[in-house]
């Protein structure tokens, strides 16, 4: 992407201006004027840079880490069973198997 030169020649980082707008807009053509006003609205907000280039990929952590995958086998009567709790309760398949984990290891 490309950016006018008037936010140049205002110091603006080119980053501080991508991840400031990125995420509002749907057409990347923009007019002069538009890239002014947004340059400006950069400029008076005083956005902190640092967080802006913090990328934030994936999936929330579940707890206090990343959550690992564990690979487990079922026979198909307890998958359907799983899979119809899941669609009664708007969920997912993985959240009904972690309540039912948390609940086993809490009773036990």
């Amino acid at each position: 992407m490309q950016f006018h030169s008037s936010a140049h020649r205002r110091g603006l980082d080119e980053q501080a201006i991508f991840h400031a707008i990125r995420n509002a807009l749907t057409v990347i053509d923009l007019e002069d004027g538009e890239l002014d006003a947004l340059a400006d609205e950069v400029e008076a907000t005083n956005y902190d840079v640092e967080a802006l280039k913090i990328r934030r990929r994936g999936r929330p952590p579940l707890g206090s880490a990343p959550a690992d995958v564990v690979p487990v086998r079922i026979d198909p009567e307890l998958r359907d069973r799983v899979t119809r709790a899941a669609q009664s309760a708007g969920t997912t398949t993985s959240d009904i198997i972690r309540k039912a984990l948390r609940h086993y290891l809490a009773v036990t």
